[in-house]
C-alpha cells in the first residue's frame, strides 16, 4: 500500500490537502491525523469494513473498544441517552481531551465498540482534527496510530516511522501539546466513573459532579479474562522494546536505587537508560540518561513521557529504568501509563 503523507503548517491555507484526506474517510480509507492528545489512527466510524483496516494496521484485538471523534457536542445520533451529568461534562470540557462513554445506538457498528453496548465519543480541540471530522460527515474512529502495544505517537514523524505503507493518507505537523490519550469517564453509571486517566484530571471533573470516582483497575495488573469497556484497560499499553522498570519510593532513596540497578546491569553489558527529571539528571553516574522536565511541571512530564520511550528505542537500550511520580492531578495519567509500559513491573526504594 502506498501512503500519501502531507505535512501541515497551517490548517487554514491547507483546507485542500484536509479535504482529500476527508474524501480517504469517505471512501472507506484510513487516515493519521493530529489531536491535541495523541496522534490518531482514523476511519468512518460506521462503516465495519473500514473500521476493519484499522485494526489490521495496528495489529489491535479487536475486542479493545475504539473512540469516535466527533466535530459538534450533538452526539444524539450515536448515543442512545445523553445523561444530565455528560452534558455538563461536554459543556465544561469540549472540545478537549476528554471521552464520554454513552449506550450507544445500532447505527455504531460492534467492531467499532468490541461488541460492548457502549461506545466512548470525543471532541477534539485539534483544528485540523475538527476540519478532517467536519469535511468526512461522519464520525470517525480512531485510536492512537502507532503499531498496537507500542508509545503512543506525538508527532507525524512517529507515526510515519510506525505506520507508512499500512494506511491511506498520513496528514499533521504539529506536536500533540497533552502527549496522552484523553480521559475516558464512563456516564453510562451513576455516579460517573473514570477508566481512564488523562488530560482532565479526576479533581477537574469532580468540579463538574464531586461524586465521580475511579475505577480501581486503573492502577492494577488487569485480569486475563476482562472484558474492556474503555480502551488501554486489558492489553500491554505504551511499550518501548526495551524492558521497562519503575522505582518507587523517596526521591533520594530512588536515585541511589536507580544507580545501583543500573551498575549491575552495565557490569553485565547491557545498555540502560534512565528516565530522570530536571530536578535529578546530574545525579546519575551512568547510563543514557533523558529528562522528561521539572517535577514542578507535571504537563510537561506528561507531554514528553511517550516521545522519551520513544527515543530510547532509538539509542537501543536494553532496559528502561523510570523514576515514580506523584499521583495527583496529571500525574495519575503519568503513573498509568508508565505502570502499563512497564508491565507493572516496580521496584521499591
Amino acid at each position: 500500500m502506498k501512503t500519501e503523507v502531507k505535512i501541515i503548517n497551517n490548517v487554514e491555507e491547507s483546507v485542500d490537502d484536509i479535504k482529500r484526506a476527508a474524501e480517504c474517510i469517505k471512501s472507506g480509507g484510513t487516515v493519521v491525523f493530529p489531536t491535541e492528545t495523541v496522534y490518531g489512527l482514523g476511519a468512518d466510524a460506521l462503516n465495519e469494513n473500514a473500521v476493519k483496516k484499522i485494526f489490521i494496521a495496528k495489529g489491535r484485538p479487536q475486542d479493545n473498544p475504539l473512540i469516535i471523534h466527533v466535530a459538534s457536542k450533538n452526539v444524539e445520533k450515536y448515543a442512545q441517552d445523553v445523561p444530565k451529568v455528560a452534558e455538563k461534562l461536554m459543556d465544561k470540557f469540549w472540545p478537549g481531551p476528554l471521552t464520554i462513554l454513552f449506550n450507544k445506538k445500532p447505527i455504531v457498528p460492534d467492531i467499532t465498540s468490541a461488541g460492548l453496548s457502549t461506545i466512548g465519543i470525543r471532541m477534539p480541540e485539534d483544528k485540523l482534527a475538527l476540519k478532517l471530522i467536519e469535511f468526512s460527515e461522519t464520525a470517525i474512529a480512531a485510536p492512537s496510530a502507532n503499531i498496537s502495544g507500542r508509545p503512543s505517537p506525538t508527532d507525524i514523524y512517529r507515526c510515519i516511522e510506525d505506520l507508512n505503507e499500512k494506511v491511506d493518507f498520513i496528514i499533521g505537523g504539529n506536536e500533540s501539546n497533552v502527549g496522552l490519550e484523553s480521559t475516558i469517564i464512563d456516564c453510562t453509571v451513576t455516579p460517573p466513573c473514570v477508566l481512564r486517566p488523562g488530560g482532565i484530571t479526576l479533581e477537574m471533573l469532580r468540579e463538574v459532579d464531586p461524586e465521580v470516582y475511579i475505577d480501581a483497575a486503573i492502577m492494577k495488573k488487569p485480569s486475563e479474562d476482562i472484558k474492556p469497556k474503555a480502551p488501554g484497560m486489558k492489553y500491554r499499553h505504551y511499550a518501548p522494546k526495551a524492558k521497562v522498570s519503575i522505582v518507587e519510593g523517596s526521591l533520594e532513596k530512588s536515585v541511589e536505587k536507580i544507580n545501583e540497578i543500573v551498575q549491575n546491569y552495565i557490569e553485565k553489558g547491557f545498555q540502560v537508560g534512565i528516565m530522570a527529571t530536571e530536578e535529578t539528571k546530574n545525579l546519575y553516574k551512568q547510563g543514557n540518561i533523558i529528562s522528561l522536565g521539572s517535577r514542578n511541571n507535571i504537563e510537561e512530564v506528561a507531554k514528553n513521557l511517550f516521545e522519551t520511550l520513544r527515543k530510547f528505542d532509538d539509542s537501543a537500550v536494553d532496559y528502561i529504568i523510570s523514576e515514580a511520580f506523584t499521583e495527583d492531578g496529571m500525574g495519575l495519567a503519568i503513573m498509568n501509563r508508565l505502570r502499563k509500559a512497564a508491565g507493572f513491573d516496580i521496584i521499591k526504594a
